[in-house]
């Protein structure tokens, strides 16, 4: 069975695409067959990613290895069994058609709570969440007490997980791996970041995730999405250079691999 990566978190702008797009090229790189969904149904960043990718490699005249993305297939109103969720049935059928032709299907989920995202989340054998590195969506995580800082319970989404792991665990199937990104680490603000790690620490212990350090904001990620390229691809397409920031964030994308600790992976670029 392919192992399952849901990049989850229900506020925009963390960097889930760019996230899901970055790991899923690196491991197609790397020689694993990847399928990828994107069930914001809406933006559809993550799809519009992989189709610029597409677009580029046909204009260039270039063969990259790429994520396999499908889009959720129509399911026929009479196909529903009674009390059947049509999104339910969407998302089994395409986890179906990519599970035999892949060794790791990405699923990357929408800012927002949505019945895609909550099933997603039960299929997780690693779930990702980015997050930027700020108290503001620290709040995804937890409810922290304005005066002291300190952690007063789970957030709805915490609970969201917790409760896809009471399920997985009632399928017998293996628990959760979760992951918490800390994306768009500065330079600045340094006695912020260390009380927003302090208080990620605090939490990983109550509620059961690990914490991993992920993107750096820097500018190339912007100027990669219209073309679909990753950090991977430079080399490859001559693309801006490889200055001393793209080496720097390279570095981060091996690093980030190399934390997931995903079956079957070892670094090779």
């Amino acid at each position: 069975m392919a192992h399952i990566i849901v990049v989850g978190n229900e506020k925009g702008g963390s960097g889930k695409s760019t996230t899901s797009m970055h790991v899923g090229t690196a491991l197609a790189r790397m020689g694993h067959r990847v399928g990828a969904l994107d069930l914001d149904l809406r933006q559809r960043s993550f799809g519009r990613y992989v189709e610029n990718r597409i677009a580029y490699l046909k204009r260039a005249e270039l063969d990259l290895p790429s994520p396999n993305y499908i889009e959720l297939p129509e399911v026929p109103a009479d196909s529903l069994a009674t009390g059947e969720n049509a999104f339910d049935a969407r998302l089994s059928a395409a986890v179906a058609q990519l599970d035999p032709i892949s060794d790791f299907i990405i699923i990357d989920c929408p800012g927002s709570h949505t019945r895609l995202s909550q099933v997603a989340h039960s299929l997780a054998d690693t779930l990702v969440t980015p997050l930027n590195d700020s108290f503001i969506d620290f709040d995804l995580l937890a409810r922290v007490d304005a005066e002291t800082g300190r952690v007063k319970g789970p957030s709805i989404y915490s609970e969201m997980v917790w409760n896809a792991r009471q399920l997985r665990a009632q399928a017998g199937l293996k628990p959760i791996d979760w992951i918490v990104l800390r994306n768009r680490l500065g330079a600045q603000q340094m006695h912020n970041k260390k009380k927003v790690g302090a208080a990620l620490e605090e939490l990983s212990k109550r509620i059961g995730f690990r914490v991993a350090a992920g993107f750096s904001e820097r500018v190339i990620f912007r100027e990669l999405f219209p073309r679909g390229l990753t950090l991977l691809d430079l080399r490859d397409t001559g693309v801006d250079g490889l200055n001393l920031s793209n080496i720097a964030a390279r570095q981060e994308l091996r690093d980030l691999i190399t934390e997931l600790r995903l079956p079957g992976v070892s670094i090779a670029f």
